[in-house]
């Protein structure tokens, strides 16, 4: 698009929005052409940055009179490139919006603007004995309307949920620049359950402006055990067994010795940088059943193999045993030139087999991964280390990721827990989805959106997109990586 028509659009928008709201200079750009997954870019035609819901409104309309493809996008934390620009539409960057509009300690809840951040949310009601659970490791930085966006979840997810079950109500601006909410702050309400199919939806059923947030009271108690394994297999099934007891942590995490290694270099955690695996399981609850289901866990443990047990001794050593784990991504950045983060789920009973699939997998591309797991539920996030300036590496990165993705799937698993689709997953979902139900995403996508300008070319392959993948991984018929039935 040239760069008149660029100067032109730019114009319209500053007839409602302020000169510094509107971005058309490619050098200011360019800090828009990625969100996490940094190895995809796309500079776009312009970045927005509205301050309120009035304004979100009226780029809507203008963008929906123009046909303009729209973005929407929080902090760009994002790591599975769901913010990614489109080359002829424009960035809604919600970051401007950043209130928190309401605390009622009585009912629970908080009402926020998109832009605020994840842990800004616990850090305003800390006072009044409250947090919001949800903590993605990027919590620092990420914010609630992209959580919602991706239903994020976060080293508590186990027992606390993921974001969709802390959230009460959304208000959002639809593709036609109109108002809907979605408040189920009562029990009953009439009608479909339309929070689940928004929360999650990667913006491509409208933008979200404003969320209710359920909040809960701090723990009286919270403790860490730490269990130390030499052998990944004998940690993973740990998990399970914790859980038959009947007993579900607050978190329950796993590490793979190149990530222990490297979180340890980072951090200073106390890390055993000999050992295979560690898990790091946290009880909360009253000062009696946490010390009770720590005798529990620490026996299940031992049973299970662990060569070793430690306690975290006071609340400095548990924020300290869990900052390794929090820093995982940016510990690996620092060992490898580039790493690919992956992002499956699977059931727990099946985390041992496919660990061992990655590992071989692993030697067979000459590419090391290093593991973390959201243990308790399944939620795997292989770091594959790459060097994109090594020709042909990142594609063969690529492949090994999908594979590792298409393992979970033939594990009964599903290929993302809490990063989305976005474009790193789109082959992908040709493989977990048939035809039919892609044609139903896509038919539930126009009720929201007819024009399907928003955030387009994202989560949901087209047939064209999936006959392309097909054609390059299908062999003679076969599903994608036949081989992979060996796991």
């Amino acid at each position: 698009m040239s760069d008149t028509h660029r100067k032109k659009l730019a114009q319209r928008f500053r007839e409602f929005l302020p000169e510094q709201s509107v971005i058309d200079q490619p050098t200011s750009l360019a800090a828009y052409e990625c969100d996490g997954l940094s190895a995809y870019r796309e500079q776009p035609l312009l970045v927005l940055l509205p301050e309120n819901i009035a304004q979100v409104q009226q780029v809507m309309r203008l963008c929906h009179e123009q046909r303009l493809p729209v973005v929407s996008r929080g902090a760009g934390t994002g790591l599975s490139g769901g913010a990614l620009p489109h080359a002829e539409g424009v960035v809604l960057s919600l970051a401007k919006m950043n209130r928190i509009l309401q605390i009622d300690s009585l009912s629970r809840l908080a009402v926020a603007e998109p832009g605020v951040r994840n842990l800004a949310i616990s850090e305003a009601v800390k006072s009044q004995g409250l947090y919001y659970a949800p903590d993605p490791s990027s919590q620092i930085a990420c914010s609630i309307g992209g959580n919602v966006a991706e239903n994020a979840g976060g080293v508590h997810c186990l027992k606390y949920g993921l974001t969709l079950h802390n959230i009460l109500a959304l208000k959002l601006v639809s593709s036609e620049g109109e108002i809907f909410e979605i408040d189920q702050r009562n029990l009953q309400t009439e009608g479909y359950d339309l929070l689940p199919l928004l929360v999650g939806s990667e913006g491509m059923l409208g933008i979200v402006v404003e969320v209710t947030v359920k909040l809960l009271p701090i723990p009286r108690c919270a403790r860490v055990v730490m269990g130390i394994f030499d052998s990944v297999d004998k940690a993973g099934d740990s998990v399970a067994a914790i859980i038959a007891e009947g007993i579900i942590p607050a978190g329950i995490e796993m590490m793979d010795n190149p990530a222990i290694r490297a979180a340890e270099d980072f951090v200073h955690a106390g890390y055993p940088v000999e050992a295979e695996a560690i898990l790091i399981c946290e009880l909360d609850g009253t000062e009696e059943e946490v010390s009770s289901q720590i005798d529990l866990v620490e026996k299940v443990l031992l049973k299970r193999g662990a060569t070793e047990t430690r306690l975290a001794r006071d609340e400095a050593e548990r924020l300290l045993f869990w900052s390794g784990r929090k820093a995982a991504f940016p510990a690996v950045g620092r060992i490898s030139p580039d790493y690919y983060c992956i992002d499956g789920t699977i059931p727990r009973k099946s985390l041992a087999a496919v660990l061992r699939g990655i590992r071989e997998l692993s030697t067979e591309y000459g590419l090391r991964v290093a593991n973390v797991f959201h243990a308790g539920d399944g939620n795997l996030h292989p770091l594959i280390l790459y060097d994109s300036s090594n020709e042909g590496e990142f594609e063969e990165t690529e492949e090994l990721g999908s594979k590792i993705l298409q393992l979970c799937i033939h594990h009964g698993g599903t290929i993302t827990g809490e990063h989305g689709v976005g474009v790193e997953k789109l082959g992908e979902m040709c493989v977990q989805f048939g035809d039919a139900e892609r044609n139903q995403f896509h038919s539930i996508r126009e009720c929201f959106d007819p024009l399907k300008i928003l955030n387009p070319g994202k989560a949901i392959p087209t047939l064209a997109r999936c006959a392309e993948f097909n054609a390059m991984h299908v062999h003679n018929g076969e599903l994608p990586f036949p081989e992979l039935e060996r796991f």
